[in-house]
């Protein structure tokens, strides 16, 4: 995680961000963020992880969105290359903390991409443990071809949905998949043919389709170990039934990183992701670490 220090909206790189309503109550608003991050990160040490942090740096206001940094399962780290020039000089800061974690014995390997692809960290790239697979999205921000690339490094397969709606630019704020086998997703933030890549690997039972509502709350930002799931708001009917599978909802108000198009999964990067076999199943996240 990066702690808020420097975050602010100073340009407009998604729908969410408008630099002008951000300068009308600057102050108010960057109170909140820091606020807001301190009670996530209290949360996340209460129900046992392990918070690495990087630190934060002028000019750099999307660093806080820790989950674009790389792409990591088994110990290794893909870094991430980013789309807009805004975000390029967060590149260099990531790969620092990311080899500094590597000489603390948390990771292996961490590697670049090939210098013509682009891919936005696990916001676009997500691990799906229960079926040991990626899954990509592509068309706002990330590029299809690194699908390849992902899955020749990791040694996966990496399923590659195209996203259409220019509010769910990343993966990680339309769709995510759930510890033991569920997935909250919104199908309108799909292209087609993406929908039906997600029903032909997730059963019926095991789909939770967002309303517009939910989905605008970023309700799929959500964080997720053992049996919790971590978000900033959700609708009473979502609560249900997530409850209904035996999850506890924890809420935590993050609606001031909805400013710049990010909330709870956003502003974290785990880093202890593992294929299944490499651990029994449904104790993976008993150390979380992030």
């Amino acid at each position: 995680m990066c702690p808020p220090e420097h975050f602010e909206v100073k340009y407009r790189i998604n729908p969410w961000m408008n630099p002008g309503a951000w300068a009308t109550k600057a102050q108010f608003l960057a109170e909140a963020a820091r606020r807001q991050w301190q009670r996530l990160y209290d949360v996340l040490l209460t129900w046992g992880a392990q918070v690495e942090l990087v630190e934060a740096a002028p000019d750099l206001p999307d660093l806080v969105f820790a989950a674009n940094a790389a792409v990591i399962v088994d110990r290794k780290a893909l870094l991430a290359r980013f789309r807009h020039p805004q975000r390029r000089l967060e590149e260099p800061v990531f790969a620092r903390a990311l080899h500094c974690l590597k000489l603390l014995g948390f990771l292996d390997l961490v590697a670049e991409l090939p210098k013509t692809l682009i891919l936005e960290g696990a916001g676009d790239c997500i691990w799906d443990r229960e079926r040991n697979h990626f899954w990509l999205g592509f068309g706002q921000r990330s590029d299809c071809s690194s699908q390849q690339v992902v899955a020749d490094f990791f040694g996966m397969d990496c399923v590659a949905l195209e996203l259409t709606d220019p509010r769910f630019y990343h993966l990680d704020t339309a769709f995510c998949p759930l510890p033991f086998g569920e997935v909250i997703y919104y199908p309108a933030a799909f292209t087609r043919a993406a929908g039906r890549a997600i029903e032909e690997r997730v059963a019926s039972s095991q789909r939770i389709i967002l309303d517009e509502e939910d989905a605008t709350l970023f309700a799929a930002n959500s964080i997720s170990f053992g049996r919790l799931i971590l978000l900033s708001r959700c609708s009473r009917k979502l609560r249900r039934q997530l409850e209904e599978r035996q999850y506890t909802v924890m809420t935590t108000p993050l609606h001031a990183f909805l400013r710049g198009g990010g909330s709870a999964c956003c502003l974290t990067l785990r880093i202890d992701h593992k294929r299944r076999g490499r651990e029994p199943h449904g104790e993976g996240d008993a150390g979380l670490r992030c």
